[in-house]
């Protein structure tokens, strides 16, 4: 069985081939109120990341994937905050803008949670979602996660601060 694929898309490490897709992604200001960057990355530390990759998810207590269509990567989906005694870890997923809303996300999100909890043999799955991320909460909640609590004024913004979900996949498979 492969994990890490299905008959539209594959989750594979990332390449030197892919540093100027993931310069352009990581550098998007636009998706950095979604996550925790608050500057620019630049070409030396993403080529010095994908150089590290080979380094496994108990070493690095972080994995990222480059989701792939057809060759052509699309997108990452990225475990972290790892963390092997409690068996659980974060979740987190992006797609390029050209390839939303063909649930590319959900496929990418179920093979990484199959991967986790059969290979990884992980308990649970996290992830932040802010309030108004609609695409996001409708991802995760097609995936088996629900809603366990939320963080009040957990994230700045322009607009001020603003409340976060967390949601949760718990494996109930022992």
């Amino acid at each position: 069985m492969n994990f890490l694929q299905n008959n539209h898309i594959r989750l594979r490490t990332p390449e030197p081939e892919d540093l100027d897709l993931l310069y352009t992604w990581e550098n998007d200001t636009s998706l950095w109120a979604w996550g925790n960057t608050l500057s620019p990355y630049s070409r030396y530390t993403l080529k010095e990341y994908i150089a590290n990759s080979h380094r496994n998810i108990y070493e690095a207590r972080q994995l990222r994937l480059v989701i792939e269509q057809r060759t052509s990567p699309i997108g990452t989906i990225d475990l972290y905050d790892f963390d092997p005694h409690n068996r659980r870890s974060a979740v987190g997923i992006l797609i390029d803008a050209s390839c939303r809303r063909k649930g590319i996300a959900t496929e990418a999100l179920t093979l990484v949670a199959d991967y986790s909890f059969s290979f990884l043999k992980l308990h649970q799955l996290y992830a932040y979602i802010p309030v108004n991320n609609e695409p996001s909460k409708a991802l995760f909640g097609r995936c088996g996660f629900g809603i366990a609590g939320i963080l009040r004024d957990w994230i700045t913004t322009d607009q001020g601060f603003l409340d976060v979900l967390f949601a949760q996949r718990i494996n109930e498979k022992p």
